[in-house]
Protein backbone atom coordinates (compact mmCIF):
# COMPACT_ATOMS: atom_id res chain seq x y z
CA UNK A 1 0.00 0.00 0.00
CA UNK A 2 1.55 3.05 -0.75
CA UNK A 3 1.49 5.88 1.44
CA UNK A 4 0.74 9.89 0.38
CA UNK A 5 2.40 12.56 1.26
CA UNK A 6 0.17 15.64 2.16
CA UNK A 7 2.13 17.74 -0.62
CA UNK A 8 1.46 14.42 -3.00
CA UNK A 9 -1.59 15.03 -5.60
CA UNK A 10 -4.16 12.39 -5.91
CA UNK A 11 -4.83 11.36 -9.05
CA UNK A 12 -8.29 10.38 -10.05
CA UNK A 13 -9.26 7.12 -11.53
CA UNK A 14 -11.88 7.12 -14.19
CA UNK A 15 -13.91 4.17 -15.42
CA UNK A 16 -14.63 4.09 -19.65
CA UNK A 17 -17.79 5.74 -19.08
CA UNK A 18 -16.75 8.24 -16.28
CA UNK A 19 -14.02 9.14 -18.79
CA UNK A 20 -15.48 9.00 -21.94
CA UNK A 21 -18.10 11.68 -20.31
CA UNK A 22 -15.08 13.65 -19.37
CA UNK A 23 -13.37 14.34 -22.71
CA UNK A 24 -16.98 14.45 -24.62
CA UNK A 25 -16.99 10.61 -26.19
CA UNK A 26 -19.40 8.09 -25.89
CA UNK A 27 -17.81 4.63 -23.98
CA UNK A 28 -18.21 2.61 -27.30
CA UNK A 29 -15.56 5.05 -28.40
CA UNK A 30 -13.35 4.95 -26.18
CA UNK A 31 -13.62 1.27 -26.43
CA UNK A 32 -12.74 1.52 -30.45
CA UNK A 33 -9.90 3.62 -29.36
CA UNK A 34 -8.27 1.03 -27.12
CA UNK A 35 -8.89 -1.50 -29.51
CA UNK A 36 -7.72 0.26 -32.80
CA UNK A 37 -5.09 2.27 -31.13
CA UNK A 38 -6.07 5.12 -33.36
CA UNK A 39 -5.21 7.03 -29.86
CA UNK A 40 -2.61 6.53 -27.29
CA UNK A 41 -4.36 7.56 -24.14
CA UNK A 42 -2.56 5.11 -21.03
CA UNK A 43 -5.52 3.10 -19.28
CA UNK A 44 -5.07 0.81 -16.59
CA UNK A 45 -6.80 -2.77 -16.74
CA UNK A 46 -8.05 -4.17 -13.25
CA UNK A 47 -9.42 -7.36 -14.21
CA UNK A 48 -11.31 -7.04 -17.15
CA UNK A 49 -12.12 -3.44 -15.82
CA UNK A 50 -10.79 -0.95 -17.65
CA UNK A 51 -9.51 2.98 -15.85
CA UNK A 52 -8.00 5.77 -17.12
CA UNK A 53 -6.34 8.52 -14.86
CA UNK A 54 -7.76 11.94 -15.11
CA UNK A 55 -4.51 13.32 -15.74
CA UNK A 56 -3.72 10.63 -18.87
CA UNK A 57 -7.30 11.94 -20.08
CA UNK A 58 -6.05 16.26 -19.46
CA UNK A 59 -3.14 15.21 -21.54
CA UNK A 60 -4.68 14.09 -24.07
CA UNK A 61 -7.17 16.66 -24.43
CA UNK A 62 -4.05 18.82 -24.53
CA UNK A 63 -2.24 17.45 -27.22
CA UNK A 64 -5.63 17.55 -29.45
CA UNK A 65 -5.73 21.46 -28.86
CA UNK A 66 -5.09 23.56 -31.98
CA UNK A 67 -4.23 27.34 -31.87
CA UNK A 68 -2.37 29.51 -29.27
CA UNK A 69 -3.87 29.80 -26.03
CA UNK A 70 -4.11 33.37 -24.15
Amino acid sequence: MAISTPNQQKDEILGNSDAAEYIGVTPRTLEVWRCTKRYQIPFIKVGRLVKYRKSALDAFLESRTIGAEG
